[in-house]
């Protein structure tokens, strides 16, 4: 079972000194968006490829461990690629191999490779946005770039709200273990292992439960209301902010143009991927 307190150790890293830790919160986010978007949108692997180097040479800028964010990426690329792996089998094209009824055809590989490069662009851009923001300057940045109230208000006691979650269910871990339970131990009948951890999980809801209805209570209790406002610290850019998202959109920029003018010469990497 993955040790769910490493999310605080994630928060701690988050904290860090470094340029990339040092830029607005607002700034970070809306070139993680930008990026994301651009990746999504290429028809090429160009584009992500330039992109990918320059999140690589970031991840450098900010002291990150290139092992550790690889990590995070390969904890997140089963929930696309789950999908991707099946594209060079489904759609028409000219067949590059088969066996028996299965096949897979040109069209579909190019297809799973723009998807790819695609996903690994964003993951990479979601990695260093999360090990370089803690989770209260992201929320914070949402509700100054005029995220909706009441959505902004769930998201924020969220936040507050999920490493106390995370400390109860390291409770009850702790207090398992020191009763030498093992949820892979060969020692004790499947089912009753899994009758534990189902145990576990209901205890969880109920103390959720439980913690909601006083966080609720408390917040009543100090006046709050639905035409309740958060409060947002005011805080101008830096020149680094700008001199950051300006080398982002002026390399979104020089590479389109490369792509363009040149798109014969790249070869494999300027050719349009997507399925028309």
């Amino acid at each position: 079972m993955a040790d769910i307190t490493k999310a605080l150790n994630l928060d701690e890293l988050a904290s860090k000194d470094s340029p990339i830790h040092n830029l607005d919160g607002r700034i970070k986010l809306i070139s993680a968006i930008l990026i994301i978007v651009i990746a999504a949108f290429s028809n090429n692997i160009f584009i992500p490829i330039v992109l990918e180097i320059f999140l690589l040479i970031e991840i450098k800028i900010a002291k990150l461990s290139y092992i550790d964010s690889f990590k995070r990426l390969a904890l997140l690329l089963p929930f696309g690629g789950a999908i991707i792996i099946f594209q060079p089998f489904i759609h028409p094209g000219n067949i590059l191999w088969s066996y028996s009824w299965i096949t897979i055809t040109d069209t579909g590989l190019n297809w799973a490779i723009l998807l790819v490069t695609r996903m690994i662009v964003s993951l990479t851009s979601i990695v260093i946005l999360s090990s370089t923001s803690p989770m209260q300057q992201i929320v914070a940045s949402f509700r100054r770039l005029k995220m909706p109230k009441d959505l902004a208000m769930i998201l924020s006691i969220m936040v507050r709200f999920l490493f106390v979650f995370i400390d109860e269910l390291a409770a009850i871990r702790k207090s398992q273990k020191s009763r030498n339970f093992h949820i892979h131990s060969k020692l004790t009948p499947y089912k009753w292992r899994v009758r534990q951890v189902g145990y576990s999980i209901a205890m969880m809801f109920v103390k959720s439960y439980e913690q909601g209805e006083r966080v609720y209570k408390s917040m009543i209790s100090r006046g709050f209301s639905d035409k309740s406002d958060l409060f947002n610290e005011k805080t101008s850019l830096e020149k680094s902010d700008y001199i950051y998202i300006f080398t982002i959109i002026l390399l979104i920029i020089i590479a389109e143009i490369i792509l363009i003018k040149y798109s014969g010469h790249l070869g494999y990497f300027g050719e349009n991927l997507s399925i028309n």
